[in-house]
């Protein structure tokens, strides 16, 4: 019986591994026949529309990056708030910029300065046109919609209530950002073709902007400025003497891991920014704009890492991070055409851009909570103009039209929706609230109940 039942064993094991074996074959054999009755297009929507969805849930990750970030620059007493803001403008991004941004970025600008006002209408895939599918294009775009609005809410953190930063979201979100976003990569007046090559016989070339140094950062950051000096500064933050009051930040365990994120979903803002992975050539670029992307990142950190060293004989962690934010922005507008060496000279201007603009805003009493505007505006504009060192198609003059034009609609857009809010329903708490922190006034939920009054009863 034991003879009979091995022999019985033995057959079964060999069995199982005959059809383990085969498996992978046939398996391999059925995706071999599926691609080869795919059409080349059919395969090039497949890959685009891969490319699309996946770079822009990397993007989508950065929102969870800057809350982190934000959480642990703040105050303890203020980091539910934080929180609370970021999830907020993410929601109301992406649905202003489906009832109203993307068209207004996207539809019928046609060399002009603004699309049409009507809601998004992603059609199914039997009616959907072109490489890629029309949703995955459309959540790519809102991704990038929500980050403009991030960089703002780090700026005036601490001293700002919720409703009047969401409402300047909404804003920013829904008509703001999808105007300057349409003069680019809507077809707009700085783009160039056939039908509206203005800036092309001005210039002798087109406006360069890849991934957003100046559509995405330098529009979040002079809306953040704009913010920061009408909102003013946080209470103590600068003293009658001119001395400057230094207010530490809740948890830099979280701001480092904010900063990773960032760096992380950065990969998917640029290399997303492609806008195709259907051929060996697109594979290729996306691949060397992640190398480049990285480099230019490590090159703000070991910027900011020596002049911090130089200057002030110490290294600060906060200006560290923020020298690597700094790094990715510069590299953002071209991470493509720059060689691995040149990614990392630009990222490192960028690094020291961060350690000479913190305390010149500190000098004209402008409190940027996060260094947003050093990381997001000046390394925006700095990156911008740098386009022409290693793209041949691009000219400063075109550069310097293209961030000028931006800084004018930005600033005075900003200007006159900051002025309403304040001299309507108003944008700051009061002193009696500002200490309390908002967690407890306008959230009222504290991130750290245990280390309130009283939290020691028990």
């Amino acid at each position: 019986m034991r003879k009979i039942l091995s022999k019985f064993a033995g057959g079964a094991a060999a069995m199982l591994a005959a059809a383990l074996i085969a498996e992978p074959a046939l398996a391999q054999e059925a995706g071999k026949k599926a691609a080869e009755t795919m059409s080349a297009a059919e395969i090039k929507y497949i890959f685009n529309t891969f490319s699309f969805l996946v770079c822009g849930f990397l993007v989508m990750w950065m929102a969870a990056g800057f809350a982190m970030l934000e959480a642990g620059l703040v105050r303890t007493k203020n980091v539910a708030m934080q929180c609370t803001k970021n999830v907020a403008l993410y929601a109301i991004a992406g649905i202003m910029f489906w009832a109203v941004g993307y068209n207004l970025m996207y539809d019928g600008v046609d060399g002009g300065f603004i699309g049409s006002f009507l809601p998004k209408v992603i059609p199914d895939p039997a009616k959907d046109p072109g490489d890629y599918s029309a949703a995955s294009d459309w959540f790519f775009q809102m991704v990038f919609c929500a980050t403009t609005a991030s960089i703002v809410s780090g700026t005036v953190a601490e001293r700002i209530k919720i409703w009047p930063f969401l409402i300047f979201t909404i804003a920013l979100t829904a008509f703001i950002y999808p105007i300057a976003g349409s003069w680019k990569w809507g077809a707009g007046w700085l783009a160039s073709g056939a039908e509206h090559s203005w800036i092309k016989d001005v210039a002798g070339a087109e406006f360069q902007d890849f991934a957003g140094s100046t559509l995405v950062h330098s529009v979040g950051g002079w809306a953040a400025l704009v913010g920061a000096i009408f909102v003013g500064a946080r209470t103590g933050k600068y003293m009658s003497n001119g001395m400057v009051h230094p207010i530490p930040g809740s948890s830099m365990p979280l701001a480092t891991l904010g900063t990773f994120i960032l760096w992380l979903g950065w990969f998917g803002f640029n290399g997303g920014s492609q806008l195709a992975l259907g051929s060996m050539a697109d594979a290729s670029s996306i691949s060397r704009i992640f190398a480049n992307t990285n480099l230019a990142a490590a090159g703000g950190v070991v910027a900011a890492l020596v002049l911090n060293q130089l200057i002030y004989n110490k290294v600060d962690v906060t200006m560290v991070l923020n020298g690597a934010l700094a790094g990715l922005v510069a590299i953002t507008a071209e991470p493509l055409t720059p060689s691995p060496l040149w990614s990392i000279i630009i990222g490192a201007v960028g690094g020291g851009i961060v350690i000479f603009v913190v305390p010149l805003l500190d000098r004209l009493k402008i409190d940027d909570v996060v260094g947003a505007i050093p990381v997001h505006l000046c390394a925006g504009i700095w990156g911008t103009m740098a386009v022409p060192i290693t793209n041949g198609d691009a000219s400063f003059l075109a550069q310097a039209i293209g961030v000028g034009a931006y800084a004018a609609f930005t600033l005075t857009a900003s200007i006159i929706l900051w002025a309403v809010l304040k001299l309507t329903i108003g944008l700051r708490p009061t002193l009696e609230e500002e200490a309390m922190g908002l967690d407890k006034t306008e959230v009222g939920v504290e991130a750290y109940p245990e280390f309130g009054i009283g939290s020691q009863k028990f």
